[in-house]
């Protein structure tokens, strides 16, 4: 697929009308994606299993009419590190995404698992624990149960005992702090 020259902004809020679109995002971001999870995990089948998961949050996200995602990249870096601690916590892949939207098991040849361990050295996606933890512990909260857990600003505000207006300003200053810390890292 070539190279669009729309943002990732762009290609999210054209994903429900042009399908191709969430294509290129997917296809943008994927490689940083599983090597963030090879990193972490040594396993070219897991990081496989933890991405399809991850996308498919992401297309679920796009299939449901929700709002505009506001910093993409550090959205589905969110997605991703959500999606990790669920593994580590369980000590296995969640498949909750890929079940609501009918994809199948991932099946890896021999050059795809050659290609997803290489992908495990490169990329923004390293950066990404570290941006993370530098997040107040509010912050990474309000960020991950908005971007990752899909809950409301009124929810949130309940859950941390304070106002809606104080989640909604939580949310977009933490989402800047990450996207301002990811393009520096990744340049």
């Amino acid at each position: 697929m070539a190279e669009d020259p729309r943002s990732d902004v762009e290609l999210l809020a054209a994903a429900g009308a042009e399908p191709e679109a969430l294509g290129r995002f997917y296809d943008r971001h994927e490689a940083g994606v599983i090597g963030y999870f090879m990193r972490r995990t040594h396993s070219a089948e897991v990081a496989a299993e933890l991405t399809a998961e991850t996308f498919a949050n992401v297309v679920a996200h796009c299939r449901g009419g929700r709002r505009p995602v506001e910093a993409p990249a550090a959205w589905l870096y969110a997605i991703a590190f959500n999606e990790l601690s669920t593994f580590e916590r369980r000590g296995r892949v969640a498949r909750h995404a890929r079940r609501r939207i009918g994809l199948e098991r991932v099946v890896l040849d021999d050059e795809r698992l050659e290609q997803i361990e290489e992908a495990g050295s490169d990329g923004m996606a390293r950066h990404v624990p570290d941006a993370l933890a530098s997040l107040s512990v509010e912050d990474r909260t309000a960020v991950l149960a908005r971007h990752v857990d899909g809950l409301s600003y009124a929810e949130i505000a309940t859950r941390q005992r304070t106002t809606e207006q104080v989640v909604r300003k939580r949310v977009s200053r933490a989402l800047a702090r990450l996207r301002t810390r990811l393009e520096e890292s990744s340049s």
